[in-house]
């Protein structure tokens, strides 16, 4: 191979900053969801957030979101592209929950301002892959 297509093959450091910035998403969506089934199996909030105990409301979104965020976790830790669809499906869900309908699910700023960084992380760095892709396939001008 000459030096030109070796170069192609190689990831660039975006690329490997954005596969761990994936994974690091991917940790956290594993931990909600596991959150999430430990309050629905009463292995935590003291039993109170067991799945008969719970309002409607709070049946749909959390069982939801706890199938939801685990499948999202997979999809971001493989770096394919179905994961951060499905981490925008359970964020969304999230956010309105916690911004929409407060008066029913509360207010849990720090997981809104989480989902927005990560959000915002996530559209700088794909624009960043499509910058320096678009970058690559321009020949050189000298």
């Amino acid at each position: 191979m000459d030096d030109d297509s070796s170069q192609l093959l190689r990831p660039s450091l975006t690329d490997i900053l954005y596969v761990i910035f994936l994974r690091i998403v991917a940790l956290s969506c594993l931990w909600f969801g596991l959150t999430y089934w430990g309050m629905l199996v009463g292995y935590s909030d003291g039993g109170f957030g067991r799945f008969d105990l719970l309002s409607l409301p709070w049946r749909a979104a959390a069982t939801s979101l706890a199938v939801i965020f685990p499948v999202a976790a997979l999809g971001l830790w493989l770096a394919s592209s179905w994961g951060p669809v499905i981490w925008t499906i359970a964020a969304g869900l999230q956010l309105a929950m916690f911004v929409v309908w407060t008066q029913t699910f509360g207010d849990h700023r720090i997981v809104v301002i989480s989902h927005i960084l990560v959000a915002a992380v996530y559209v700088t760095f794909r624009a960043a892959i499509w910058f320096q892709g678009r970058q690559r396939a321009e020949p050189y001008k000298i």
